[in-house]
């Protein structure tokens, strides 16, 4: 193999948040993109608290959870496929009206106490139509840094906490609009702002990625088709099943503490802990190779979790969730840097959606075992599934590494003059 020689600065740049946000055109999509992806961690909370509050069952309202995020991992990643070939906003504009006609589909079903296997039906729908947000916002970023890896880490560490945020603030809005209001209410205003911040989002063309439509005759390779792919998938379905268990649980927990009200702060801790280690992320300029930092990051992310079912009361559980949702964000932003070097241009929004679907579909995981587990043992048993995901998880990341080096070109960096030279085929990492 020839070696490729890769000239780069004697130490690492580091991009600052600032200079991130000085992209030309960066707020126009920011903004909107931010109300949009805010119903994506209202979803779960809300419909849980719904199908709790009108059929007393966590079990049925994990399960309700699980088909969303099970049709959502599925579906989604295929309205990413078609947004890298045919635009983000024509596939936008349609899904955006399909998910708003099934929230009001579900609502009206679960009021009415009709059967269970139609809140399925309508859940399944609005799961399968969530607008893929963060994978397109993502997919601009890409566009906008084509040749500077370090930006792109300090834009995807961006983007991390800006789901972080979400996630920290998503369920203490829908928890606190059922609290206050209604569950149903919480989720009419996750479908309002899906369709405002979604149809707001999708007008920002300017910013868009180019097209890549499909070529007549030629093969059509799915980004699910790289093993690193599948592998990096497989890694984040474990973090989706922390958090899928820790919706459930949490919820069980704080209820059956008499503490309701405080389902969402606790939720938002651990959210918060993640994105309190996102900002950390995005400021290092890191020696270690993406694949060493996602390996450390994971591991500290199973032995978080390792404590949570020992908790003895909400304050702990707070403290505990904290620490475990430090290792989230770093996992989650290494794991998006990688996948963008394991597939071409044209599959990118793919990939990312693959990621996120591999979450979702964790998510529903945990959710179903978590909540069957509440149902039979208590509320502490739901805390198991975290621990149990996250290992598994772990387990195929740690055996299966040598995968995640990018097709071609593994490399070892090496001092040379003063300077950094890449050699590629050197070095397994």
């Amino acid at each position: 193999m020839t070696a490729r020689r890769t000239v780069a600065e004697p130490t690492p740049t580091r991009v600052g948040y600032g200079t991130l946000l000085r992209t030309p055109g960066a707020w126009t999509f920011l903004v909107p993109a931010f109300a949009a992806r805010l119903p994506y961690a209202m979803l779960s909370a809300a419909i849980v608290l719904l199908i709790q509050h009108e059929y007393h069952s966590y079990g049925t309202a994990g399960l309700v959870v699980a088909f969303a995020a099970a049709t959502q991992a599925l579906i989604g990643p295929q309205t990413g496929r078609l947004s890298d070939r045919s635009g983000q906003a024509a596939v936008l504009v349609p899904t955006i009206a399909v998910h708003a006609a099934a929230v009001a589909a579900l609502i009206a079903l679960a009021l009415n106490h009709a059967p269970v296997w139609t809140l399925y039906l309508a859940a399944g729908t609005a799961g399968a139509s969530v607008p893929q947000i963060g994978a397109m916002v993502r997919a601009r970023w890409v566009a906008k840094f084509p040749d500077s890896p370090q930006k792109l880490n300090t834009a995807f560490a961006f983007e991390s906490v800006t789901d972080e945020f979400t996630f920290a603030i998503g369920p203490v809005l829908a928890s606190g609009i059922s609290a206050f209001a209604s569950p149903s209410i919480a989720l009419i205003t996750e479908a309002a702002l899906t369709v405002v911040g979604g149809l707001a989002f999708a007008a920002q063309r300017g910013t868009a990625p180019a097209l890549h439509p499909r070529v007549p005759g030629a093969k059509q390779v799915s980004a699910l088709s790289s093993p690193g792919v599948r592998l990096l998938a497989g890694s984040f379905l474990g973090v989706g099943s922390v958090f899928g268990a820790m919706t459930v649980s949490v919820t069980a927990y704080a209820t059956a503490e008499g503490q309701s009200g405080l389902t969402g702060v606790v939720y938002g801790i651990f959210a918060g802990g993640s994105m309190l280690a996102g900002v950390l992320y995005g400021m290092i300029s890191w020696r270690r190779s993406v694949k060493q930092r996602m390996l450390g990051s994971y591991t500290l992310l199973v032995l978080g979790c390792s404590t949570l079912w020992a908790m003895p009361n909400l304050t702990t559980l707070a403290i505990a969730g904290l620490f475990c949702g430090l290792a989230i964000a770093p996992t989650l932003i290494s794991g998006y840097t990688l996948v963008e070097t394991l597939v071409s241009d044209g599959a990118k929004t793919e990939a990312f959606t693959w990621l996120t679907g591999a979450i979702g579909l964790g998510l529903a995981a945990g959710s179903i075992v978590a909540g069957l587990l509440v149902d039979q043992h208590g509320a502490w048993a739901g805390f198991v599934v975290p621990v149990f995901g996250a290992g598994l998880g772990l387990l195929a990341l740690a055996s299966l590494r040598r995968l995640l080096d990018a097709p071609g070109t593994p490399s070892r960096t090496v001092a040379h003059g003063g300077a950094q030279v890449q050699l590629a085929g050197a070095s397994k990492g």
